[in-house]
């Protein structure tokens, strides 16, 4: 068993099926929340690995895909400022096993973690692909 710390939207349907994937292989999936992180580009950018910076971006983004933000625009650090300032448009999850990390589930990292015998394909597109936002999880009250 692996402990994996998985970054994500809360209320993401995706992201709810990738977790569930990993608990199914065994895993420990530690979830926290992409968007309440204090992200620094040195940080954000050990995600990323060798991958192309337009790879970097989250192409369900609102922004993305109104076509307000073009990722092919984008120079590595002109990426990493823009999304430490609005981590909407950072590729989820982000993922952190073993000494090793990755931004999106069709990475190696994943097809390691998930077993030869799982294809995470079919949980990489958004499930509303209708454009209409995840809805907001209600925050748990502490009492």
């Amino acid at each position: 068993m692996t402990e994996i710390v998985f970054y994500e939207k809360p209320g993401c349907a995706t992201n709810r099926k990738q977790k569930a994937l990993l608990a199914e292989a065994g895993h420990k999936v530690v979830a926290r929340d992409l968007l309440a992180e204090s992200w620094t580009a040195d940080r954000l950018r050990s995600f990323f690995g060798d991958t192309a910076v337009d790879t970097w971006f989250n192409p369900n983004a609102p922004q993305v895909k109104s076509g307000a933000i073009n990722p092919r625009a984008f120079d590595a650090d002109l990426a990493l400022e823009t999304m430490t300032a609005a981590p909407l448009l950072i590729r989820r999850p982000l993922i952190e096993a073993d000494g090793h990390k990755c931004s999106g589930f069709d990475r190696p990292l994943v097809q390691a973690l998930l077993g030869p015998d799982k294809e995470p394909s079919a949980t990489v597109a958004c499930s509303r692909p209708d454009g209409t936002p995840c809805p907001t999880p209600e925050k748990v009250s502490a009492e």
